[in-house]
């Protein structure tokens, strides 16, 4: 038996986007022990997780700040013994703890990234017009260079049968013939936000039809407060923003129709329960392999301009000042996607 260490330690989307990846090599090698090391805030991703995945959470901005925190973390981990370690983020922090590891004689391997593809990708001429490989390819190579293959089978994080996390008694059940839609109307970067205004005609249009609940999910002040203007302007709109914890947003989204999300966080939380996902992509672009696990690149909502993409994450400023990436997208493109999808 075969004890494996993968690091991966941030974003919430490139961690969830890890998952398909790792339970698909526990299911292919249930003798060997898969050891996950990431931000602690990340355990419910793994909470129904194949029983020979273990997850360590860590705090890296207390317990183990700096050079030294890594030190002792590294002398902890380090007692596990194990066979091998996948640095599945290559960065600073990582690359040092993959270098104390082949120091002692593990066998290391890290993800090849494909930084100078995706480059070119936004480069002012686009020289790649072909989707890259997507990150979950990635992330399989990293086990592929420590000798194990094997396919990705994964449907969502609820597949081992396990009861679901209770919900608040204001959720409710879902009536018969309802449909229920979740939107996650923020990303990290303004270059990956489709207008609010634009998003509020979204919500409008959709509760033209008939049986229609919306949820609306995001985090932090700021979107608490847009989300609950919302939630008492439009009746069957429900904001959960600061009232589910993440394992409960997990089995809400389980029990969605479908979802509207930005290039963000929750469209890959959303891929993860099996939900099929309508996303928004302005500066970004699906080729740069970050498209939610199992969806189809046809509910990928976006315009062709000569200037798309222009940045693998969405934090370039718009070249022009007005993103027509985002702003040129109707809100009725939107609509008909949604309802194609759910009726």
């Amino acid at each position: 038996m075969a004890k494996i260490l993968a690091i991966r330690f941030s974003a919430l989307g490139d961690v969830a986007m890890t998952v398909p990846v790792l339970y698909s090599f526990a299911k292919a090698y249930p003798h060997h022990q898969l050891i996950v090391l990431t931000r602690a805030a990340y355990a419910p991703l793994f909470a129904y997780a194949p029983s020979n995945i273990t997850f360590k959470g860590v705090d890296l901005k207390y317990d183990y700040k700096g050079f030294k925190g890594l030190l002792n973390l590294f002398s902890e981990l380090r007692k596990e013994k194990f066979d091998a370690v996948a640095d599945l983020h290559d960065v600073l922090r990582t690359k040092i703890l993959r270098f104390l590891f082949f120091m002692t004689e593990v066998h290391v391997a890290h993800i090849d990234k494909g930084r100078s593809e995706k480059r070119r990708l936004v480069s002012a001429d686009h020289m790649l017009e072909v989707p890259l490989k997507s990150s979950f390819l990635r992330y399989r190579d990293v086990f592929k260079l420590l000798g194990y293959s094997f396919p990705l089978h994964f449907k969502s994080i609820f597949e081992s049968g396990k009861v679901l996390p209770s919900l608040p008694g204001n959720i409710g059940e879902k009536k018969k013939g309802w449909k229920w839609i979740g939107i996650a109307p923020f990303a990290a970067h303004k270059g990956k936000i489709y207008p609010l205004l634009s998003q509020r005609e979204v919500i409008r249009q959709l509760l033209d039809i008939r049986n229609i609940r919306i949820f609306l999910f995001g985090g932090g002040k700021q979107e608490k407060e847009v989300l609950s203007v919302w939630e008492k302007e439009f009746p069957h709109v429900t904001s959960v923003v600061g009232c589910l914890k993440m394992n409960e947003e997990l089995a809400l989204m389980a029990k969605l129709d479908a979802m509207l999300t930005m290039d963000s966080g929750n469209m890959h939380l959303a891929s993860l329960v099996g939900v099929p996902v309508i996303s928004v992509w302005g500066a970004t672009h699906p080729f740069a392999g970050f498209m939610g696990w199992n969806q189809k690149v046809e509910n990928a909502v976006q315009i062709d301009l000569p200037c798309r993409p222009c940045s693998v994450y969405g934090n370039k400023p718009c070249r022009w000042g007005d993103y027509r990436c985002l702003n040129n997208i109707r809100p009725e493109t939107i609509v008909r996607r949604i309802k194609e999808l759910t009726q």
